[in-house]
């Protein structure tokens, strides 16, 4: 899915930050996106565009985020969370970007392997290095795809509602592979934060908070060997 002979751009979650977005856009290198385009930011519906305008052009491409599946499941009339956030960017959305969004939402794989880097939103599964993401659910997202999207919940709930999350799965990250996610905010510096695990691999994690009140963080990375 990354043509060969070109470098990547791995950009963090964008959450409507479509200012950020543009730039980070504007590069020779192919773009991989980690997930959740949309929701708080002030422009979702033209940060869509501009993720639909890299991957016309076939010079970028976005994995599955939490926020993408549920705009997806709020498109087809299903029901999920309303929270304002999702609110606002359904009422950006006219009638051809919202098919738009459920058709490319659709196609967007939940992890993608890149030799020795992995692109994925939440974060990893050993399933991950031996299977193929599985299409999209209309039911309950379970197994590796369940990791892909919300990471490893520790059975703990934060005061927001929301299910805490471990990083334990960075312990079974196997030795000379890379993990670049999103999803949660790790840094406490604005750049993004890598993490060894146990077992020799590593995570980079991009959500530096665009959208949120911080920024978009993006990683250049060369042409693989």
């Amino acid at each position: 899915m990354i043509p060969p002979g070109q470098g990547v751009r791995v950009v963090g979650d964008v959450h409507g930050d479509a200012r950020a977005f543009a730039i980070a856009a504007e590069t020779d290198l192919f773009v991989v996106q980690l997930g959740d385009l949309t929701d708080y930011g002030p422009d979702s519906a033209e940060s869509l565009r501009i993720m639909f305008r890299l991957l016309d052009t076939g010079r970028g491409l976005f994995v599955l985020g939490n926020h993408d599946l549920k705009l997806a499941r709020a498109l087809a009339g299903r029901n999920v969370r309303m929270g304002p956030e999702l609110a606002d960017t359904l009422g950006q959305l006219d009638a051809p970007l919202r098919t738009r969004a459920a058709a490319a939402i659709a196609r967007a794989p939940g992890w993608l392997r890149w030799g020795h880097v992995l692109f994925v939103h939440g974060g990893f599964h050993t399933a991950m290095l031996d299977h193929q993401p599985p299409p999209a659910p209309d039911g309950r997202v379970e197994g590796a795809l369940s990791r892909a999207l919300y990471g490893e919940p520790t059975g703990r709930v934060q005061p927001d509602g929301y299910p805490e999350r471990s990083l334990r799965w960075v312990d079974r990250i196997p030795a000379g592979l890379t993990v670049y996610c999103g999803h949660d905010q790790r840094s406490s510096n604005g750049r993004p934060y890598s993490r060894t695990g146990a077992a020799g691999g590593a995570a980079v994690f991009l959500d530096t908070g665009a959208g949120k009140g911080g920024h978009l963080s993006w990683i250049d990375l060369p042409v693989r060997d």
